[in-house]
């Protein structure tokens, strides 16, 4: 197999126009093409008058392809790489894995070791993702807040309410293990091919149910509205986990339990720092949703070509270096998506953005984003960051008057610092509804200094950005954990043996596919610890 590079086709592309270009670039007939596939496809939307698509194509000859390598003395032409995931050798366990958190980094860590025959215990603190759909649907219909079953807590982590976007900084050749199996499962196939790939919420959701149900049929065990309460160790070593369900504790024993706890599971958090374990406070970031028309997005990103029909919605990713050395940036950009209400403690507002597979939604959506570092709170400890969240939380259910409404406000009027009296164009897609308002009423004054000197620079960067009658709600600050709880080289936690935080809740991952990754190593570790190799 012989893998092509950077392979241009105009928006109409056919398969028999790749087919030739292949055959061009290989100076061979494009009769001694056996197959031809597609292994990457992105957009290049560098010059507007001339937006395309960049491929990479797997090919397969009749004629020896050895030879044809040999001949070809272009970089663009390479042996095409196979990838086949195995998995570790290991031993039984005698005692059962226990799992904490049930979003990617502890979907995958109990697929490995299910697949392991190791038959994993998987404990979810919420529901499973059929309830929790209903429960986030009564809050944001104006219901009541499930404070163990919302856009944070339950199956499939915070990523289920999201874009379910899987492009990742990550270079590790698991990610391709994590597409496959989300395919495996019922993603759709193009997340294989597309360079920035998302699966959308509709989708992922069956999804990861299909993956819940994979993990019982191998022997697993999934248990939901079940919490972690306690660690209980013995000579350095984790041997059992307490847990309650429904008002019933329980003892699981057990020397092996992955933490994928997720960035919000602040009580477990403060669980751990009070039982030992070393929790160091890390960089974050906190901000706003910025809600812009999506043809408008359309418009700057693809130009003349802003509704073909091939290319969808656009989307962006921006930066920008400030003076007082603050990065600004967007974070989760959701195309022709909704901000949702992603609250998980009562009288706090938390905003969150997603998108559906199709990406039909009027509004494109995403965080805007300062970054916060220890020296900025007023505490040492190490669980400070996570009263600084809260507290702008808690400003922002003022803002928005106390119902669990959102603050808004014009762009325009954010540059200038003043409350927002109207709407323009774009209105706000957060439910259960908002208020108007102004960021310094939610915000610290750093925050919110650095958000009206980013987005007139971000302006430069994506032609309409700073539009006065784009919106912008908050508060966005679960962008990523406060926390890092730290473990060795064997990816156990540095004071208790058996015990491996793992994921975006314990500092070692940012997204969806990079937290799978994570709980992929971890579940290894474990599995490698039984044959003696650590």
């Amino acid at each position: 197999m012989i893998r092509l590079s950077d392979i241009r086709m105009p928006l109409d592309y056919n398969d028999n126009m790749l087919k030739t270009a292949a055959a061009k670039m290989l100076n061979v007939d494009k009769n001694k093409i056996q197959s031809l596939s597609v292994f990457r496809r992105s957009i290049d939307a560098r010059k507007k008058d001339n937006v395309c698509f960049n491929f990479s194509l797997d090919v397969s000859l009749s004629v020896d392809e050895g030879n044809i390598l040999r001949r070809c003395k272009n970089s663009k032409v390479n042996a095409a790489e196979k990838y086949s995931y195995e998995l570790p050798k290991s031993k039984k366990l005698s005692l059962r894995p226990v799992i904490v958190g049930a979003g990617p980094a502890g979907l995958f860590a109990s697929l490995i070791l299910a697949q392991a025959g190791q038959m994993p215990i998987l404990i979810e603190r919420g529901k499973s993702v059929e309830e929790r759909t209903r429960d986030v649907a009564n809050f944001q219909s104006g219901g009541k807040l499930n404070t163990e079953s919302n856009v944070q807590f339950g199956e499939g982590g915070a990523g289920t309410f999201s874009d379910g976007k899987l492009n990742t900084g990550t270079k590790d050749i698991r990610s391709r293990k994590v597409l496959e199996e989300f395919v495996s499962h019922g993603a759709p196939e193009d997340i294989l091919v597309n360079a920035k790939p998302h699966i959308g919420t509709d989708k992922l959701k069956i999804t990861v149910k299909n993956i819940r149900d994979d993990i019982i049929e191998m022997g697993g065990e999934v248990r939901f509205e079940t919490k972690l309460i306690g660690i209980r160790s013995k000579n350095g070593r984790v041997n059992a986990v307490d847990v309650e369900c429904r008002g019933t504790v329980e003892t699981i024993e057990t020397d092996n339990v992955i933490l994928a706890i997720g960035h919000s599971a602040r009580d477990t958090f403060k669980l751990l720092y009070d039982g030992g374990f070393v929790i160091q406070a890390k960089p974050f970031s906190v901000g706003v949703r910025i809600e812009h028309l999506q043809e408008n997005i359309n418009k700057s990103q693809y130009g003349k070509f802003y509704n073909h029909k091939n290319l969808g919605a656009a989307d962006y990713k921006l930066n920008v270096h400030l003076k007082s050395g603050r990065g600004v940036y967007t974070f989760c950009m959701c195309p022709g998506g909704s901000v949702v209400a992603a609250a998980s403690e009562e009288n706090t507002v938390v905003t969150n953005g997603m998108s559906e597979y199709a990406r039909d939604k009027t509004n494109a959506n995403s965080a805007v984003l300062v970054g916060v570092n220890p020296e900025d709170f007023s505490d040492v400890s190490p669980l400070a960051g996570v009263e600084f969240q809260r507290k702008i939380e808690r400003a922002a259910f003022i803002a928005g008057g106390e119902n669990y409404n959102a603050p808004v406000q014009r762009v325009g009027d954010l540059i200038k610092g003043r409350k927002s009296q109207r709407l323009g164009d774009v209105m706000p897609s957060y439910k259960p509804g908002y208020c108007l308002s102004e960021i310094s009423e939610y915000l610290p004054e750093f925050v919110c200094d650095s958000l009206r000197e980013a987005i007139p620079l971000l302006d430069r960067r994506l032609s309409g950005f700073a539009e006065g009658d784009a919106v912008v709600t908050g508060a966005e600050t679960r962008s990523s954990s406060p926390v890092r709880i730290l473990r060795g080289e064997s990816m156990e936690a540095v004071t208790m043996e058996g015990v491996y935080p793992c994921g975006e809740g314990a500092g070692y991952a940012g997204g969806i596919v990079s937290a799978a990754v994570d709980g992929i190593k971890c579940a290894e570790a474990i599995l490698m610890k039984t044959a003696g190799a650590f």
